[in-house]
């Protein structure tokens, strides 16, 4: 497919309700791209998908394809790279169990209506879209939850080249409420979007989120990192590269309920321990960071500085870098074709 608009998604299932859903949208200009890996059926295919199984990934991007680890949730970089290839212009990234409601996807612009949340340091913005007294992202330090942040009252426009918007039903909260909270949350879709002050801090994750072009290079996922934090530290870096840039980061109300697969508590838990005791170091050194380097630095030559950062802290591992280099390589000549 060829489409200025994508949804980017990785499965080890069958079809699910909610790829029927994103399927059926080719019909309103959208393309829609699932990442296998090694657990993913053989046979795995659905009309309205460009299906991109470990052996034509490995066809497609060679190197880069074996330098990203099998098993692991990483393996949605190339399907970034797909889109992009293949004419997008914005990328939704979400996963096999949100099903889109009819609000998916319209009126995307880059240019947000929204009022500022301002910290400084960490906010809970779920306090901001619901009533329920103690939900709060997964990836939010514990000593945080329940700082709401100070919320403008007007609205005011801003550039916001990567929105999250949120999910209902079953949303991306962290293990511990749902070993001690098991409730299920539906958030205001008539909230006014809200909108992050550059010293503000809110993790993002990769349920339902929107990139636009200059922020393409924010899309990295590292690949060796805990599965549970993988999404949640790429949007430290972002957020770190987004304040530096002078863009934006919007939350918005939820476009779509998540019907979760099935998940091991104990286990996500464990996945979650090194957020838990070190997301709050991350984000000072990710943010002293960024302040060190040119405002007009270039997103992709800032992402990789930021992953710099947290590798001499021993965040990730060395040869992370190599994939981030590898991976914004392919990015820039991708980026420089005719499209």
């Amino acid at each position: 497919m060829h489409a200025d608009k994508w949804i980017v998604i990785t499965t080890i299932n069958l079809p699910t309700t909610a790829l029927h859903r994103f399927a059926a949208m080719a019909e309103y200009g959208w393309a829609t791209v699932v990442v296998g890996d090694l657990k993913t059926p053989a046979d795995w295919a659905l009309a309205g998908c460009d299906y991109l199984g470990v052996k034509r990934q490995e066809e497609l991007y060679g190197e880069l394809s074996r330098l990203i680890p099998t098993r692991h949730y990483a393996r949605k970089n190339l399907g970034y790279l797909y889109a992009i290839e293949h004419g997008a212009r914005l990328i939704v990234d979400t996963d096999d169990d949100n099903i889109p409601y009819a609000s998916f996807g319209q009126d995307l612009a880059v240019d947000v209506a929204g009022r500022q949340l301002c910290g400084p340091g960490w906010a809970n913005v779920y306090q901001h879209f619901t009533t329920h007294p103690h939900v709060w992202p997964r990836g939010l330090p514990l000593d945080a939850i329940n700082r709401r942040g100070t919320l403008s009252p007007d609205l005011r426009s801003w550039h916001c080249p990567v929105q999250q918007f949120l999910a209902d039903g079953d949303p991306d909260v962290d293990a511990i409420y749902r070993l001690v909270f098991q409730e299920l949350v539906n958030f205001d879709q008539t909230a006014a979007p809200v909108v992050l002050a550059p010293d503000t801090w809110v993790p993002f994750n990769s349920q339902n989120t929107v990139f636009f072009p200059e922020a393409f290079p924010l899309l990295y996922l590292p690949g060796h990192v805990s599965f549970r934090m993988t999404d949640i530290w790429r949007s430290f870096v972002a957020q770190a590269a987004l304040a530096r840039r002078g863009w934006g980061l919007s939350f918005h109300g939820p476009t779509v309920v998540q019907e979760r697969n099935v998940h091991n508590f104990m286990k996500d838990f464990a996945d979650e321990v090194p957020g838990y005791l070190h997301n709050d170091a991350i984000m000072q050194r990710l943010a002293a960071t960024a302040a060190q380097q040119p405002a007009d630095e270039p997103a992709a030559r800032l992402v990789e500085t930021l992953w710099a950062a947290l590798r001499e802290k021993e965040y990730v591992l060395a040869r992370e870098l190599d994939i981030v280099k590898a991976w914004q390589a392919h990015l820039a000549r991708v980026m420089a074709a005719p499209r």
